[in-house]
């Protein structure tokens, strides 16, 4: 009798809300470091406030994926923290808006890092609406 070969094991990949957060968080940190773009004396109130948002969207997408849905609390949680990630996309994107308004970022950087927010946004919506059919 012929061993049939053995099949690949496939490693689960990331989820890929929190990839798409760690892109974000990655593109703000390279864009918010420049102290070309933000002036020194912008540091301590825009960019620490723009950096926390990103950082926050990205713990509230891992820590929302770590809860179990067959618990009752931890699909509230789980809930609370989508909610949260939402919002948290919501306020980046408006000091995005204000850095581009200020004129630290350009029209195109101000697109491609709102473009990178928003679809952060969407697949956190999409997930939060897939989790809330499903229990």
């Amino acid at each position: 009798m012929m061993k049939q070969p053995e099949r690949e094991r496939k490693e689960p990949t990331e989820f890929n809300v929190v990839v798409k957060c760690k892109d974000l968080i990655k593109h703000t940190f390279t864009i918010t470091n420049s102290t070309e773009r933000f002036p020194k004396k912008y540091r301590f109130t825009l960019v620490n406030r723009i950096q926390d948002k990103a950082v926050q969207i990205y713990e509230c997408a891992l820590e929302a994926n770590e809860l179990d849905l067959r618990d009752t609390k931890e699909t509230e949680e789980r809930q609370r923290l989508q909610a949260k990630a939402i919002t948290c996309c919501k306020e980046l994107l408006f000091f995005i808006e204000l850095s581009h308004e200020q004129g630290f970022i350009s029209t195109s950087s101000c697109e491609y890092w709102s473009k990178l927010a928003v679809e952060v946004k969407a697949m956190i919506a999409a997930w939060k609406k897939r989790d809330k059919a499903r229990v």
